[in-house]
Order: C-alpha cells, then structure tokens, then sequence
C-alpha cells in the first residue's frame, strides 16, 4: 500500500520497474568492519588523512568517546563497478552511549576525473527516507551529474544507517509484501477498516521484530551526525552536499547541527522541518493534486487520453479516473503477474501517484490506463507501482519502504493515532485532493502502530553562521510541494532560493538548462544564485 512520503528523487522514465530504481538509488549491499573495511583493489589512488587533517576536522568541543569514529581511516576496495570504490565506517549507534555499540554505514566514492584545482567531495543524497545513496551514486550522480562538477569532486555516497547496505531495517517478506501492498487503503466499513489497521500493525510487529535496537536509532538526527563523521573520514573541513527530496531534511538537520561546518550544499525539493506529520502528509496530498491538475489538462490534448476528450476539465478527468477506482475496488484487473497479483484499487492509485512524479511519465501512464479501461489489461498499472515499491522481476522489495518508515515514524509523532482521527480528517483531505486525498488520509495511519516512540518533533532550522546554502523548489511538485522550499529558505539564515517553474520532483538534472547552470556554478565556484532567480 501507498505509504504518504517525500519521496523520488530526480525523476526520470519508468519505462521499468527498475528504471525509477536507477534514480531513486539502486540496490547494492555490502558489509562493513572496524575503521573502514581494509581490502583493497587496484584503481584510484587511496586517499591519505593526515593527523593534522584529522584534528582540523573534529568539530569543536568533540567528545572524548567520539574521537575514534572521527578519526577512522578508510581503506578503498573495488565495488564491483567499474570505477567505483567503497569502504565501510563506524559511527555509534546511540550517540548518548558511544561504547554501547556500533552501527555500520557503507561508502561508496568515484574519484574525481579532471586534473585541475581539486575541490574534496561532494556527498549526495537521493531522498526517502530510504532510497539508497550508493545506488544513485553508481547509477546516477557519479556518472550523470555535469562532467566540469565530476571533474573537481570526488562523489560520495553513504547509505543511510537502516537503509539498503548500511545494516537494512527488514519487516516483512516479499510475499507478505505483496499482500501488504494490495491491502484496501479507502476502507467502505468497519471490517475493511479493521483489516487495513491489522495491516499496519503487522508491518510495525514485522520491523520491531527484526531489528529493536536499531529501530531506535535510524532518526535524520542520527544521520546527519553520521554524515559529520564522513566528512572528516574524507579529509574534509567542510560537508559539501547534495540532497533531494528527503535528503533536504537530511542536509537542513546537519546544517542545524553544525553550521560552520557547512561547505557548498543544495538542497532540491525542498522539505519543510517545521511541519507536523499531518500537516506534511496535508501537503502532499495537496501537491499531488496540483499535479494531477497539471497531468490532466496535458492528457485531453493527446490523441490517446482514456479520461477524457478535448475540452475536458481537470476535474471531469478526476472524477472519471475516480469512477475507475472505484471499479477496481469491486472487481480487480487481471495482471499476468506470475504471483498471480491482480489490480485492485491500492495497486492502482499506487500507480498513476508514482507517474506524477515525473512528466515524461506522463505517456507511459496514459498507456497503462488504456490497457487497463479499454482492455481489462492491468500490467501496465502494475509496472508503475512495482516500481514505486521497488520491487524487482522477481518479486523481491527493497528496503525502501521499510527504512522509510522507521525513519519517518521515528522522526516525528503520527499524523493519526486512530481510525476515528482519520475518519475525522477525511473531508480535509477530500477537500485538497479529490482523486488521492482518502488514499493518502488513511495511508498517514502507518505510523499509529509503531513499535517505538518517536524522538524529534518538528522545528525550524536556522543554521546561523552557515555558508551560503541554496534551496531549489519546483512550483508544481507533486512529493515537496513548492511553498516548502520556499518555508526552508525563509528558515535557513544563509538560504538562497531557486524557482523552477515546472512539473514534477525537484529540479537538478531534469532539462533545466537554467536550474543546471545556476547549481553548477555555485558548485564550481561557489556563487549562489541571484537572490528570486527563477527558471523554466
């Protein structure tokens, strides 16, 4: 089922289940030892800290518990793609009690290709939480990302801890994930309602089960201290960074954290700290309206729109595709799934939500629904969800959807606490999104039955001190809603905003000329972009 989060990071085509993986960050594991995995290989010659780096690096006032995890050393090894190297640090797995255990993060680097004027590294972050980190690294950012930024940068990547190879939080198995995401989210009485709340608490039983002393230390918080011990494992005096979606968080948290330690960071689709759960679920539902709206009135000008002819308006689009839903909520499509999976109406509202992350989706999704109303044909739908959940061709999941919510429900106190609040709250949500707002209202439900308590709440972050910090929002985005970036560079005292008007999930790489021009040079040379620089 659809789990309400900021999620995707820069979109591209889901042509496959494994195409939004790409960009979303892959799926790569490893495992980790002591200072950093010792094994090398032949390639890249291994960076050297020197002891005065390492103490120029310690954060001032540095525990004396945490000076081994800052002054670990890496030793480099062969990923297994080519040009790539990872390692493994350490960091606490509660910085309250640092010799009460470790938690293992895996690194992945490419170093930098140019000969010039070296700059250090340039950590990213695709997003989530739960998208793997190494896996955009490898699969996008090391290789995709402008090649005058590659040239200067090392790029780094640090798998989140409880995400993809950093010790992954586990819930269910594939099988029971499958039934999971089929579970109805717009319960039509008391039985169905019954049966979506058992659904979440078993998924909550599921991932305390498995891991209950991680559970309670994968919070942003956490992490962004962690990303402070690999920037001076990397020899850094500074973070410079590059976070998506979720990741913003992630980038904001640090900058929170440590301000003066902050470098060049660009914060894209931006999330806003200062937000309840509710009120962050609230908006998204309403961004992705917006972009159905936007979805919508380009789908009645194409020749092969099965919602609605020329003339159309956006809301005779929705109320045809809700019609549809409904159908499906009685009678599911056949699939041709191997597993025997048909299209219900969770599948489906999954489906059309991942397209809307990414226009160039847009005829792919116009496709899977002419299958599925003219042909009974619900492969199509299928695909697209399968790939919002990451689930692979042969039927395995991610993590993704599990460290996404340990992170979120342990990032902030439930959006609801009960199927009578969300009940309660259903016309608000209708209100904001009459295609996707009952969906999304009931998804916010997960973290109601969560084994562990949450540790933050939400706050504003102001960074004072902080280098310049640029924050990138697209004014039609459906998982981080443009007035959130907007919110954070009025929180953020060094912030920088950039406007992209456009559709779709933040901005960098996604044919923007103008946004990738803005954020290279500031990259490059570290000039922000001029204050309401906006960009199409």
């Amino acid at each position: 089922m659809h789990l309400s989060r900021a999620l995707r990071p820069t979109g591209r085509s889901i042509r496959t289940a494994s195409a939004r993986t790409t960009r979303a960050g892959g799926i790569v594991l490893a495992v980790a030892a002591l200072l950093v995995s010792a094994c090398s290989a032949p390639g890249p010659a291994t960076h050297t800290t020197s002891a005065a780096q390492v103490l120029a690096a310690l954060p001032p006032a540095t525990p004396a518990a945490l000076e081994p995890y800052y002054a670990q050393k890496p030793s480099w090894r062969d990923c297994g793609v080519p040009g790539f190297q990872c390692a493994t640090m350490k960091a606490p797995l509660d910085y309250a009690k640092p010799g009460a255990g470790d938690v293992r993060l895996a690194v992945a680097r490419k170093k930098a290709t140019g000969k010039g004027k070296a700059l250090g590294s340039l950590v990213v972050n695709p997003g989530g939480p739960g998208g793997s980190a190494i896996g955009y690294l490898q699969q996008y950012a090391g290789v995709g990302y402008p090649a005058s930024v590659r040239a200067r940068y090392d790029m780094v990547a640090v798998d989140p801890r409880g995400v993809a190879r950093s010790e992954p939080v586990e819930c269910l198995g594939d099988r029971a994930m499958d039934a999971y995401t089929q579970t109805d989210l717009t319960p039509d009485d008391r039985k169905e309602t019954e049966a979506l709340s058992g659904a979440f608490r078993t998924f909550a039983e599921g991932c305390g089960a498995h891991a209950p002393s991680l559970l309670r230390h994968v919070s942003t918080v956490e992490a962004a201290r962690d990303m402070d011990i690999l920037r001076a494992v990397l020899g850094d005096p500074k973070l410079n960074y590059v976070g998506a979606s979720y990741g913003t968080f992630l980038g904001a948290t640090y900058a929170g954290l440590y301000p003066e330690r902050v470098g060049r960071m660009v914060l894209d689709g931006a999330m806003d700290p200062a937000l309840s759960a509710r009120e962050m679920n609230l908006g998204q539902t309403e961004g992705f309206e917006t972009a159905f709206r936007s979805f919508a009135k380009d789908c009645v000008r194409q020749s092969d729109c099965p919602l609605g002819g020329r003339g159309a308006t956006p809301e005779q689009v929705g109320a045809t595709l809700q019609a549809f839903f409904r159908k499906l909520d009685a009678h599911p499509l056949p699939t041709g799934d191997a597993s025997g999976r048909k299209l219900g109406e969770a599948l489906a509202t999954t489906g059309v939500i991942a397209a809307m992350y990414d226009q160039s989706s847009w005829p792919q999704l116009r496709e899977a629904l002419t299958s599925a109303m003219k042909e009974n044909d619900g492969a199509g739908l299928l695909v697209l969800s399968d790939s919002y959940y990451e689930r692979d061709a042969s039927g395995h999941y991610s993590n993704l959807m599990f460290a996404n919510a340990a992170v979120n429900c342990l990032d902030s106190p439930p959006s609801f606490s009960s199927p009578e609040q969300v009940e309660q709250s259903l016309p608000t949500f209708e209100k904001a999104s009459p295609v996707f707002g009952r969906t999304l209202a009931w998804a916010s439900l997960n973290c109601a039955y969560w084994p562990v308590a949450p540790t933050g709440e939400p706050h504003r972050i102001e960074a004072k001190g902080a280098a310049p910090i640029v924050v990138v929002g697209t004014t039609r985005d459906p998982a981080t809603p443009y007035r959130w970036a907007q919110s954070l560079a009025g929180q953020l005292s060094s912030a920088r905003l950039l406007t992209f008007d456009g559709d779709g999930h933040t901005a960098f790489g996604r044919g923007s000329a103008c946004i990738d021009s803005a954020i290279d040079t500031y990259l490059l040379r570290g000039t922000p972009p001029a204050p309401g620089k906006s960009c199409s």
